[in-house]
């Protein structure tokens, strides 16, 4: 039992008049035994909770940033009519702060024996599953003296995938891959791997492409186009390491790299090619393999990092690159979304390298801090002029780490968080474009 704001104003206005006129027991009897008999009667006449049936529907899942609606339907089975509220309880990153009691607060009154639908409203703030609570439901009763409480649960997840905000630069980079691909009217002449045709040769054709057989059949001499390999195996790499959990201004380390991940996998399953995925820190925290229709690997990747966490965790990088080896075949691209710490590079990856380089095409992938650039540009008050000492040592332990990496054949991608998914892209690109894919 649950008494209103109402039975407190009566009891008070009641008692009022009580202890100026007539303070004494039996005046108080005289006015809260009237209030306590109209209580048992609202309460007794409020309808059941336990009796109400409930189901959901809706959406059961939503990009991060975007709204997922969820109904609620309840039943009153009673024969009494339902005046309630009711609360649709879910984790608190289910909604902005400051704006989960509007969005799971529900009034609803339902007839005896008919059902309404109500609509709970989530704008999730995190990546994950989101997983419904308890409803709690107040019934009060005709005079709105007292309620009866009691809490139903009625499973239903929502998995809150990631915004790939990056989608944006996707035309585009399927615009310069058509044009790699011989597609479009415009031929890159004299590139890629694979052998697509013969046509007549022009001024400024690569006289290395002239097909001299066709040429001596025909009266024209005959050139070959050629366009990239196609159906070659990329493994996408994500650390989820200690490293992984930094931020860079609003935006977590992992996020950023996920994000990039998905561009480079609709661009490069739209471009024929495999695409594998291998989340790792001491331990395979995800994996995809074996999906080969473009959109049903989109969508498993995107399905697959909605509940991908970093670890605080030392990355293993030799358990890394042992699984990594093991995952993709002799000729593939393995990129490797890490960061560019001088120890974990120096210390775990660097002594490996050769072991992947031998027999792959390795591109690593890092996310920048651009306060960094800034810090070093510091100058005027003594704060500012450690912190461009700080910055710009930072700099230089990012470039020796890069310009190590590259030594051992390893193209490096350093981006900021905005920048990283296109950038990624574009070096994919321009590997095809050299013939290195």
């Amino acid at each position: 039992m649950a008494l209103t704001g109402r039975t407190a104003l009566l009891a008070a206005l009641g008692s009022l008049p009580v202890g100026i006129l007539a303070p004494s027991w039996t005046g108080l009897l005289a006015v809260n035994a009237p209030l306590s008999l109209a209580i048992l009667c609202d309460y007794a006449l409020a309808a059941p909770v336990r009796t109400l049936r409930f189901t959901r529907s809706g959406d059961t899942s939503v990009r991060l940033g975007d709204v997922a609606e969820v109904q609620l339907t309840v039943t009153n089975s009673s024969r009494r009519r339902l005046r309630a509220q009711l609360r649709d309880a879910w984790p608190p990153s289910s909604w902005p702060a400051g704006t989960e009691q509007a969005s799971s607060r529900h009034t609803v009154t339902i007839p005896p024996g008919e059902q309404r639908r109500l609509a709970t409203v989530l704008r999730p703030t995190r990546r994950g599953d989101r997983q419904a609570e308890r409803i709690t439901v107040r019934s009060y009763g005709p005079l709105g003296l007292t309620a009866r409480q009691g809490y139903h649960r009625v499973p239903w997840t929502v998995r809150v995938l990631p915004p790939f905000t990056s989608r944006k630069h996707l035309p585009s980079r399927l615009a310069r891959l058509r044009e790699l691909d011989g597609r479009t009217s415009v031929l890159t002449r004299g590139e890629g791997t694979e052998f697509d045709s013969l046509r007549a040769y022009v001024p400024g054709d690569d006289t290395r492409s002239i097909d001299w057989r066709a040429t001596a059949r025909q009266s024209a001499v005959a050139v070959r186009t050629w366009r990239p390999e196609r159906d070659r195996h990329i493994l996408i790499v994500l650390d989820t390491g200690r490293t992984s959990a930094g931020r860079v201004g609003d935006v977590p380390r992992l996020d950023a790299a996920m994000d990039a991940t998905l561009l480079l996998t609709a661009l490069a399953t739209r471009a024929g090619d495999r695409v594998d995925l291998l989340a790792y820190d001491r331990r395979i925290r995800a994996r995809v393999q074996g999906r080969t229709t473009t959109g049903d690997v989109l969508a498993t990747v995107v399905n697959t990092l909605a509940s991908l966490e970093p670890e605080l965790v030392e990355t293993d990088a030799r358990g890394l690159s042992t699984t990594a080896l093991s995952d993709a075949p002799r000729g593939s691209l393995i990129v490797l979304l890490t960061s560019l710490e001088a120890a974990p590079i120096e210390e775990g990856l660097l002594p490996l390298l050769p072991q992947l380089t031998q027999r792959h095409t390795v591109l690593l992938a890092a996310v920048s801090d651009p306060r960094i650039e800034e810090m070093a540009k510091g100058r005027g008050t003594v704060d500012a002029v450690y912190g461009a000492a700080a910055g710009t040592q930072a700099q230089t332990e990012r470039r020796s780490t890069a310009e190590k990496l590259h030594r051992h054949g390893v193209v490096v991608v350093d981006a900021t968080p905005d920048n990283l998914a296109p950038a990624l892209a574009d070096a994919y690109l321009a590997l095809k474009s050299a013939g290195r894919l």
